[in-house]
């Protein structure tokens, strides 16, 4: 069965140009042009991905993100004429998988979506089934974090982003190396996106007493911490 991508717009040029370049690439198209039809067609239809424009009637696309997050953890790619690094960082920073600014390329959208949903759902055999550093615990097959046996909810980009870390928790890793492991070799993404995905994981983990989850070497990069229960 092909993915089902949600598409949130209130322009309908947009809406028809990125549902030719969706299902073109094979997936499955479901749409919605406001906030409140937005939040009511991901519970509705669950889709597999949500494009979504920030700048939307009845509730903007951050408020929708925040909404969907409390919920779920589909990916979300936001897809907005915004193009202020503010607007990036606090999209990534509610839970958001990627940010994509107008105008933009269709073949570019689908080179996106088709990365998101690759690492959103791995293969198993890719996988180690489960890794523990201190008291963290990653369970890849299962898509599962805990603290010293308290579940913690990260995002797709999160959770990856973790695993890529804790797979050689002593090795620092450039942010260019995490982008690269991220999203691959032919998307422009900015460093800032991981540091925001490194700021919601490091709030979520000092959330359940992990206050030294992910540490920073200066003018190098980022590497495990202790991971202790303090």
């Amino acid at each position: 069965m092909s993915a089902r991508i949600l598409v949130v717009d209130d322009d309908p040029d947009i809406l028809e140009v990125t549902r030719f370049a969706i299902e073109k690439a094979g997936f499955e198209t479901c749409f919605a042009s406001d906030g409140l039809a937005a939040i009511a067609a991901q519970r509705r239809d669950a889709p597999d991905l949500v494009v979504l424009d920030i700048g939307l009637p009845e509730k903007d696309g951050l408020e929708v993100c925040r909404d969907i997050r409390k919920s779920s953890d589909v990916p979300i790619l936001f897809l907005t004429a915004r193009d202020e690094e503010i607007d990036r960082i606090v999209g990534l920073e509610l839970g958001a998988d990627d940010y994509l600014t107008k105008p933009f390329s269709p073949r570019e959208l689908v080179a996106r979506i088709k990365a998101i949903l690759k690492r959103s759902t791995p293969s198993i055999t890719q996988l180690p089934t489960a890794l523990t550093h201190g008291a963290l615990e990653l369970d890849a097959e299962r898509h599962q974090c805990a603290f010293a046996g308290v579940p913690v909810s990260l995002t797709g980009s999160e959770f990856r982003l973790l695993k890529v870390l804790m797979t050689r928790p002593d090795l620092v890793l450039t942010r260019a190396q995490l982008v690269e492991a991220l999203y691959g070799f032919n998307i422009h993404v900015s460093d800032r996106t991981i540091d925001s995905h490194i700021r919601n994981i490091r709030a979520k983990m000092s959330e359940v007493g992990c206050t030294e989850a992910v540490v920073t070497v200066h003018g190098v990069g980022l590497r495990m911490g202790a991971c202790q229960q303090t």
